[in-house]
């Protein structure tokens, strides 16, 4: 179900599309901002709202999660402007990932799929990070990592294939029918190897198990994977203190600075 008009409230959305459905009381903390439970008695949805932070619009994720297979992702059934509706998948969502073998598993499914038809491209959300963050928090070091990355380009790809990239703990869903990958703002077409980089592993150790299982499972030598992903490394922690860099300039949440200043030690210190 499509239709497109940026000025509809939740409480609009309801009354034309999902007149039986009322929302649910206690809401998942889990849930992002904007997001909610609605429920008609035997089916739970997840309305969700467009905001500033998301990095694609709601008709390029509606259109890729109706051609995801269920036993990847939620079956979308509504797109309306700035409000987008999912079905529920009940389980539970864990403080850690998923153990290696089973979270590869998901991720070479992913990747098997056909491609989307829109490449990532890291260079220009870097820069756009830059300059919306607060003028503040631009330092010297960002300056020149950013200087850096702009000079030598990002890595060709390895194996080109239909990326989530914001795989970690509170987007797996630990469901009766397996593990299922939810929030789907940031997919597109990419390097496997930049997927196995931005998942947010728990320490080093896991982060190489992680790309040591996926190199058996996808028959790609293990030493290329490993270099194409440490290639792939300064780029997403660039990443991930850009975008928690504007978060903060955008929420005033002191988490986003404590999150950034902790992925700069880390960009610094060159782990």
């Amino acid at each position: 179900m499509r239709f497109s008009n940026n000025k509809q409230t939740r409480d609009t959305v309801l009354s034309r599309y999902f007149p039986t459905y009322t929302p649910v009381a206690g809401q998942n903390s889990g849930l992002s901002g904007g997001s909610c439970l609605i429920h008609d008695g035997q089916h739970t949805l997840v309305l969700r709202q467009h905001h500033q932070a998301v990095s694609s619009p709601f008709l390029r994720q509606y259109r890729l999660l109706r051609r995801l297979p269920a036993t990847l992702a939620p079956r979308p059934r509504l797109y309306a402007g700035t409000w987008m509706a999912v079905d529920f998948i009940p389980g539970e969502i864990k403080t850690a990932l998923a153990q290696p073998d089973v979270l590869t598993a998901l991720l070479r499914d992913l990747h098997r799929q056909p491609l989307f038809g829109w490449r990532i491209t890291l260079l220009p959300l870097l820069e756009r990070y830059w300059q919306q963050s607060a003028p503040t928090r631009r330092t010297p070091f960002w300056l020149r990592q950013l200087k850096q990355l702009r000079k030598q380009g990002e890595p060709q790809p390895l194996r080109l294939a239909p990326l989530h990239m914001d795989v970690h703990a509170g987007n797996l869903v630990h469901s009766a029918a397996g593990l299922r990958l939810i929030d789907w703002e940031y997919a597109g077409d990419g390097d496997v190897a930049l997927e196995l980089a931005a998942v947010w592993g728990e320490d080093e150790a896991q982060r190489q198990q992680l790309v040591a299982q996926y190199a058996q499972q996808a028959a790609i030598d293990p030493v290329t994977l490993q270099q194409q992903v440490r290639r792939w490394r300064p780029w997403v922690w660039m990443l991930m203190a850009g975008w928690f860099e504007c978060r903060w300039q955008q929420t005033g949440e002191q988490q986003f600075i404590t999150l950034a200043d902790a992925t700069w030690r880390r960009l610094q210190n060159k782990e």
